[in-house]
């Protein structure tokens, strides 16, 4: 069950995007401007709106600990703004000065790809915010863009309808041609990763002018080929899809419609769950909230709705903020309670205890100033540490063959975070990550002291 539990009236155009990050709400509109809210009360911060584009803002997006937004323009630039304070901390201009459709952060915050009309894609290193390299599709206008949860894979989708997969060294990998007829409008990695040690499975969901939305099964194999399938066709809106977003767990998949509709499905199942139906325009806009049972839907009829899943705690699976749980200390929960929680789960307090115990207390005023809860510690990355967190990393990296590791070797392996243990059945890797942040974080940050 669902309801409406407040709207959002400032924009004075439509809505082009929404964003979530763990504290905020961003909103980008036809209007030139973004908008900042906070999510305890969705009252809007001191320094919203941010006015610095020359013409409508496509697209927004939170950096991983939420210090960045960026925004993406027909002014033909993508702008980094600082959540400190509302100013501008960088303008990145498109090669060729074509309008900006589209851009993509990756998870760990390292790079950034944009999108253009004229079908170029720019990958920019986003800490330095320089420019790594160039590429094109032809005959077609890029209009989605999605990061693996890897970082080191993104797809895109255009007007022409294909979807193609690319790495960093902006080399396509693999194009489906024709994924969706008369176009793509959006498309969104699910944040889970399978692997049983000879190929690794990612997930795609897509939605396009054809009415449907769609989830893909991209796998690699230990060799390096590429396969892409289709796994689900979701077919519960009556006219072109024009934005989707998966839950932070994966579980759950909304998407926003010209029939002025949104849907919830159970991505899992490809089972439809509810339908929204509150918007007078078309939906051009989705997304879940990372750590409350929340969804923010943004529309042409120039308003952000913002809905609460009533059973939000079954059903998404990810924890519900403070404001919709039940109070717990501001001291966090005991380890013994705190041990029956998905690290996902944990709040920003639980985060602070933890390190604590593990004689990390130094990073207490870090991790706290940048309100990082279980959620964010997860998307935690050696280059996220040192950008946002300023913690800098020594060259020692040894770690014991008994405890976990990432590769994200291209060559050989899409991403695969496994533990050093006989492979039997496919395993998600996700759920382990409450073991990971034990041994492979606390490793990394062991080395800094």
């Amino acid at each position: 069950m669902t309801s409406l539990i407040c709207t959002l009236q400032d924009h004075r155009d439509d809505v082009n995007w929404c964003a979530f990050s763990g504290k905020m709400l961003a909103t980008c509109s036809g209007d030139k401007t973004l908008r900042i809210y906070s999510t305890r009360d969705f009252s809007e911060l001191p320094f919203s709106p941010l006015t610095g584009h020359g013409y409508s803002v496509h697209c927004c997006c939170f950096s991983t600990c939420g210090q960045f937004l960026v925004s993406c323009s027909t002014d033909a630039t993508v702008v980094v703004w600082s959540m400190d304070t509302g100013d501008i901390e960088a303008v990145l201009e498109h090669p060729g000065r074509s309008p900006v459709r589209i851009f993509a952060l990756s998870h760990d915050s390292a790079h950034l790809v944009s999108g253009a009309s004229d079908g170029t894609l720019a990958l920019w290193d986003f800490p330095s915010k320089q420019l790594c390299k160039t590429g094109a599709v032809t005959d077609a206008t890029m209009v989605a863009c999605s990061f693996s949860p890897c970082s080191q894979v993104f797809v895109t989708g255009s007007t022409y309808g294909d979807l193609r997969l690319w790495n960093l060294d902006m080399k396509q990998l693999h194009a489906e041609k024709n994924a969706h007829d008369m176009g793509v409008t959006c498309c969104a990695f699910a944040p889970s990763i399978l692997s049983d040690g000879q190929f690794v499975q990612l997930r795609l969901a897509s939605c396009g002018q054809d009415n449907h939305v769609k989830i893909w099964v991209i796998n690699k194999h230990i060799s390096g080929a590429y396969k892409m399938q289709l796994l689900h066709t979701l077919t519960g809106q009556s006219a072109p899809v024009l934005s989707c977003a998966y839950s932070s767990d994966g579980q759950l998949l909304v998407s926003g419609s010209v029939d002025k509709t949104v849907t919830v499905y159970d991505a899992m199942n490809a089972i439809l769950l509810y339908t929204l139906t509150q918007h007078e325009r078309y939906v051009t806009a989705c997304a879940f909230s990372l750590t409350s049972p929340l969804i923010a839907t943004g529309s042409m009829d120039k308003t952000v709705n913002i809905w609460r899943l009533e059973d939000g705690c079954r059903s998404h699976g990810g924890k519900l903020s403070p404001e919709w749980s039940t109070p717990t200390s501001r001291e966090g929960r005991t380890p013994a309670a705190r041990s029956k929680l998905l690290v996902s789960n944990w709040l920003e307090e639980d985060v602070s205890s933890w390190l604590v115990e593990e004689g990390l207390e130094q990073l207490v005023g870090k991790f706290t100033a940048n309100n990082i809860d279980g959620t964010e510690l997860l998307s935690l990355t050696k280059e996220t540490l040192a950008s946002e967190l300023h913690i800098e990393l020594t060259s020692r990296t040894e770690q014991s063959t008994e405890t976990c590791f990432i590769y994200c070797n291209e060559r050989q392996c899409l991403c695969a975070i496994l533990l050093k243990r006989p492979h039997n059945k496919m395993k998600p890797t996700v759920p382990l990550r409450s073991y990971h942040v034990f041994v492979f974080f606390y490793t990394w940050l062991y080395i800094v002291l």
